[in-house]
């Protein structure tokens, strides 16, 4: 694992859009998963803009959202799926078949994730997931206590993820669950970055790099992954002993 720390958020999502752009570049059919929220926010826009200024061909470019909110239709503002429709999916005119994204409304939930795993064995891995990390240290949805060796699954979102999750919708929205992308598929990316900014995420970064690796506090998992990158703010290294890219 390696500790990048930029200078602040601007600085750390270029980078951060970089990383994608480049392995598609160098990897025409690269296989990238995506985590939404406020952290990636701004590298989806980076990314988008650099990649219609520089007219690259993104034909064979696969992109799989990393999870999604149980019983949140697509349309809803506060889906991960219509985060990533706006800033990503429709700006660069990703194909059906490039796109994959769990369904939030599925009758047999097991079913689609079955359908995920089976879209990334088919696609030769994923070569690149970039994450952010939870306040109670989750991953996409691998709420404390999860297995690491869960692929695609469902399960009850923790108070806290119930809570901060609200910020996404214009009204109070009930949350229950979630159905997300396993850290078995964490681990086995080629590539693993976890995203944080702002001095909020100082407490869980420091956990996350310092604590022993435990499912209580998932992102811990990143200390092992040996192409893993966390990339973070000096707002949220404040914490760690300092060390600037």
């Amino acid at each position: 694992m390696e500790l990048k720390v930029y200078k602040d958020y601007t600085d750390l999502s270029r980078h951060a859009a970089d990383e994608i752009f480049a392995l598609v570049k160098n990897k025409p059919d690269a296989v990238v998963c995506l985590a939404s929220g406020d952290s990636p926010r701004l590298t989806c826009q980076l990314l988008v803009e650099r990649a219609i200024n520089e007219k690259v061909n993104l034909s064979q470019f696969t992109f799989i959202g990393l999870d999604e909110l149980v019983g949140i239709p697509p349309e809803n503002e506060g889906s991960c799926r219509f985060f990533f429709e706006s800033l990503v999916v429709k700006p660069l005119h990703l194909l059906p078949g490039q796109v994959y994204f769990f369904n939030a409304l599925s009758e047999n939930p097991a079913r689609d994730c079955e359908a995920m795993d089976k879209v990334i064995v088919e696609k030769g891995g994923i070569d690149l997931i970039i994450v952010g990390i939870g306040m109670n240290g989750h991953i996409g949805f691998n709420e404390p206590g999860v297995s690491f060796d869960n692929y695609s699954h469902v399960i009850d979102l923790d108070e806290s993820t119930i809570t901060v999750g609200q910020k996404y919708f214009k009204g109070p929205v009930k949350l229950k669950q979630g159905i997300t992308l396993g850290l078995k598929h964490f681990m086995e990316s080629k590539k693993a970055i976890v995203m944080a900014n702002g001095r909020k995420k100082a407490e869980v970064i420091r956990r996350a790099l310092n604590e022993k690796i435990n499912n209580q506090f998932p992102a811990t998992i990143i200390q092992k992954h040996t192409q893993g990158v966390v990339m973070i703010d000096e707002e949220a290294a404040s914490l760690l002993e300092k060390e600037t890219n």
